[in-house]
C-alpha cells in the first residue's frame, strides 16, 4: 500500500489491467476510459496537452547548451510556433544543436508552412510538426534521406529489431545502427534498448508524415522489403531463435499486400509450411484475420482456394496451435479431395522421403457445416453465446474463466478469471455492452464486455446459479437467473438488489428464458415442470407437468424423476420447446397443449436445445458428442453434426439464424 506505480502514456485498458496489483497507480493517458478495466477509487487531474512556454524554452536551452536567459529573442517565437508539442520542440532543438546560428532561418521555415498535407486530421494540429519534420529531413544528406524514406512502410506501434533493417539495406548490424543513431540524434526516430538488441520505432505522427510525403512510392517501398526478405531467406523460413523472426511472421503478408504482389502473397498464404510455422508461434487467429483482410488480393483469380485454406485453418487451428504439434501434411490429407489444401498436402507427402502418411479412402464428400473451431478454455466449456451483432462470442466453463473472442477468426478479445468456482452460464445484453456470468460459487456477475471491468456482483442466491439470461429489448437491462435454491430472480441493472423473486418450483431450477417480447419468463426444473411467469409482477401464469408425457409400457407415469433441462421460445412467442430426457416437446403457450413431440435418441440424453429464429429448425445438443438439426414442422432430422470428442453442453443460434455454435466437455467451441 505504500508503493506508487507510475505508468506513462497508457492507450489500452489491458495494459493497466496487467499492472493491477492493488497498489496506488499514477497513470497518464489521453483516454479517460482506460481506467474502466480496474476497480478502486479514481481521481482525475486535467493536464494541459502542450508544454508550457517556460518548459519549451527550458528544453530548447538544453539542446543548445545555453542558459534560458542567454537564448536569442527568436527562441520565444519558435516555442510559440511549436504550439507546445514536445516532439516538434525536440526536432527543432536537434537542428539547432547542429546549426546554432540558424534561429532566424528555422523560425521563418516554421512560419512559411511549405509542407502541405493532403488529408488534414481534426484530432491534431499537424502544421507545426509537418514543418519541423520537413526541415529535419531536408537537412539529411541524400543517402540518409533514402534510408529514412524506407521507414515509411513500417507498421504503426511496432518496435522493429535491427536485423530487419540489416536485411532491408543488406548491411552489417554496426553500419545499420550508425545510420539509425543519426536519426535518433535528430529526434526523427526512437530507440528501445531491449537487453543486448536495439529496437527502433517512429512516433505515430512521424509515420503519418512519412506516408503522406511518400504516398506515391509506398507500393515500391513495400516491394523492396519483400524482395530483400526473399534474397536473404531464399526458400527457408525464419526460425524462432532469430530476433527478426516474429517481425516477418506478423508483417510479411502486410508488406506483400502493400506491394500488391499477388503471386507472392498467394504462395505464402497457401503454403502449409508457413501455416504450420506461424500457427505454432502465434496461434491461428492472426492468420485467419489475414485471409479475410487480404481476400481482395488473394481472390483475384478465384476465391475457392482462399476459402479452402481459411476453412482448413478455422477448423484445425485449435490443433495446430497446441503441443504436441500435429503433422500438417497428414491433417491436409484428411481434407475433402476437392480442397486445394488436400491437393497441396498430397504433393508434399509424395515428395517427402522416409515419412509415413495415411490416405483415407472412405472420406465423406458431404459439405462440412463447421466454420470455426476454437479452444479458448483449459477445461470443459459449459456455455457459449453470440452477441446481437454476431461479431463476438462469449464462453465460460469449468476453468472459472469468461472468454470473449471474434466470431470470424477466434481472436481472443477478453479473458477474465471471473468466479471462485465453475461458471455454468453466460449471456450478452441485447446491446452487447455487458456480459453476465453465473457460477457454482452462488454469485451472479455483470461485466463490461469491451473492457472486462466487473460492474455488479449479486449474491442473493443461496445455492449454485445454473442459468442467466438478459431480456431481448435494448435500452432496458433486465436479467433473469435461476438456481438450485428453487428460485428465479429478476435483476434490474439500475438497482442494487433483486427486483422480483419467483417462488413456485419444488426443486432445482435448471434454465430460464425471457419470451421474445419480454413479457414472460419460462423456467425449467428438476421437479418435472415448466412454469411461465409474468415478468412485470413475477406471478406464476401457467405450469406444465412434463412428467405426464413420460409413461412406461403399462401407460403408468414413469417412476424415474423427469429432469427438465431447458426450453426455447418460438420467434412470435406462441410456442415453447421443452427438453427432458431424450424427448423434444413443443407446446402451445396459450393452451399448454402438446403440439408435437420427437424422441431424438434411445442411447443419449438431450443436454440443450435452441429454436432457430426462422422457427422451423431446432438444434439439439446430445450427451453422445453430437448435435442434430431437426425440422420441427415435418418432424424430420435434417443434419447430424459430429466432431466433438465428448458431451455437448450447449447449442445456440446467432440472432439472425445464419450460424450456430456448440460447446463441449472436450474444451472446444465449434461454429
Amino acid at each position: 500500500t505504500r508503493s506508487l506505480l507510475i505508468l506513462d502514456d497508457i492507450w489500452d485498458s489491458w495494459v493497466l489491467k496487467a499492472f493491477d496489483n492493488q497498489c496506488q497507480v499514477l497513470i497518464t493517458s489521453r483516454d479517460r476510459s482506460v481506467t474502466d478495466a480496474v476497480a478502486g477509487n479514481k481521481y482525475e487531474v486535467h493536464v494541459e496537452s502542450g508544454l508550457a512556454h517556460e518548459k519549451g524554452l527550458e528544453i530548447l536551452s538544453l539542446f543548445v547548451n545555453m542558459k534560458i536567459s542567454e537564448l536569442p529573442e527568436q527562441a520565444n517565437c519558435l516555442v510559440r510556433e511549436c504550439k507546445g508539442s514536445p516532439l516538434v520542440i525536440s526536432l527543432i532543438g536537434a537542428l539547432l544543436r547542429d546549426f546554432p546560428s540558424r534561429w532566424e532561418y528555422y523560425l521563418k521555415q516554421l512560419q512559411n508552412k511549405q509542407f502541405k498535407r493532403i488529408r488534414k486530421s481534426s484530432s491534431y494540429d499537424y502544421e507545426a510538426l509537418d514543418e519541423a519534420m520537413s526541415i529535419s529531413v531536408e537537412q539529411l544528406n541524400d543517402n540518409y534521406k533514402d534510408y529514412y524514406k524506407d521507414l515509411s512502410i513500417l507498421p504503426k506501434d511496432v518496435k522493429v529489431p535491427t536485423k530487419v533493417l540489416c536485411i532491408l539495406w543488406d548491411m552489417e548490424t554496426e553500419e545499420v545502427e550508425d545510420i539509425l543513431q543519426e536519426f535518433v540524434n535528430k529526434s526523427l526516430l526512437f530507440c528501445d534498448r531491449n537487453g543486448k538488441s536495439f529496437h527502433y520505432y517512429l512516433h505515430d505522427l512521424q509515420l503519418d508524415f512519412l506516408t503522406e510525403k511518400n504516398r506515391n512510392q509506398l507500393q515500391e517501398l513495400h516491394k523492396n522489403i519483400v524482395n530483400q526478405y526473399k534474397k536473404h531467406y531464399k526458400l527457408n523460413t525464419p526460425v524462432q531463435s532469430q530476433e527478426d523472426c516474429m517481425y516477418w511472421y506478423n508483417f510479411l503478408a502486410y508488406h506483400m499486400a502493400g506491394a500488391n504482389m499477388q503471386k507472392e502473397l498467394r504462395d505464402l498464404m497457401f503454403s502449409l509450411d508457413w501455416i504450420k510455422a506461424k500457427t505454432e508461434l502465434v496461434g491461428p487467429a492472426h492468420l485467419i484475420h489475414e485471409y479475410v483482410e487480404y481476400s481482395s488480393i488473394l481472390d483475384q483469380k478465384d476465391s475457392a482456394v482462399r476459402e479452402n485454406f481459411q476453412e482448413f485453418l478455422s477448423l484445425n487451428g485449435h490443433l495446430l496451435g497446441r503441443q504436441p504439434f500435429p503433422d500438417i501434411i497428414q491433417l491436409g490429407l484428411c481434407q475433402p479431395e476437392t480442397s486445394e489444401v488436400y491437393q497441396r498436402a498430397k504433393l508434399q507427402a509424395q515428395r517427402e522421403t522416409g515419412m509415413f502418411y495415411l490416405e483415407w479412402i472412405n472420406k465423406k464428400s458431404l459439405k462440412n457445416l463447421y466454420r470455426l473451431v476454437v479452444r479458448p478454455h483449459r477445461d470443459a466449456v459449459y456455455h457459449a453465446c453470440f452477441s446481437k451483432d454476431r461479431q463476438r462470442i462469449a464462453s465460460c466453463g469449468a476453468d472459472k474463466t469468461l472468454q470473449v473472442f471474434k466470431t470470424e477468426s477466434g481472436e481472443r478479445l477478453l479473458e477474465i478469471s471471473a468466479h471462485d468456482d465453475e461458471i455454468l452460464c453466460c449471456a450478452f445484453s441485447a446491446d452487447g455492452e455487458f456480459v453476465a456470468t453465473c457460477s457454482a460459487d452462488k454469485k451472479v456477475k455483470i461485466w463490461n464486455s469491451r473492457t472486462g471491468q466487473c460492474r455488479w456482483v449479486y449474491e442473493e442466491h443461496s445455492e449454485q446459479v445454473n442459468c442467466c439470461q438478459f431480456n431481448n429489448r435494448s435500452g432496458q437491462y433486465l436479467l433473469a437467473t435461476c438456481s438450485n435454491d428453487t428460485f428465479i430472480k429478476l435483476w434490474d441493472l439500475k438497482k442494487k438488489y433483486c427486483r422480483n423473486t419467483m417462488i413456485g418450483h419444488e426443486n432445482s431450477v435448471n434454465h430460464c428464458r425471457f419470451s421474445p417480447n419480454d413479457d414472460y419468463v419460462a423456467s425449467c426444473s428438476t421437479d418435472g415442470t415448466v412454469k411461465l411467469w409474468e415478468a412485470r409482477s413475477a406471478n406464476e401464469l401457467k405450469s406444465i407437468e412434463i412428467k405426464d408425457f413420460f409413461r412406461n409400457a403399462d401407460e403408468q407415469p414413469d417412476d424415474v424423476e423427469v429432469l427438465v433441462k431447458c426450453c426455447s421460445w418460438s420467434r412470435n412467442g406462441d410456442m415453447i420447446l421443452v427438453v427432458a430426457k431424450n424427448k423434444l416437446l413443443l407446446f402451445d403457450v396459450k393452451t399448454c397443449d402438446l403440439l408435437s413431440q420427437v424422441v431424438i435418441s434411445h442411447h443419449s440424453t438431450i443436454q440443450y436445445c435452441d429454436f432457430c429464429p426462422g422457427d422451423e429448425l431446432v438444434a439439439v445438443a446430445l450427451s453422445h458428442c453430437s448435435v442434430e438439426l431437426w425440422n420441427i414442422k415435418s418432424l424430420s432430422k435434417v443434419a447430424y453434426c459430429r466432431g466433438h470428442m465428448s458431451w455437448v453442453h450447449c447449442v445456440t443460434f446467432s440472432p439472425d439464424g445464419s450460424l450456430f455454435l456448440t460447446s463441449s466437455d472436450d474444451q472446444t467451441i465449434r461454429v
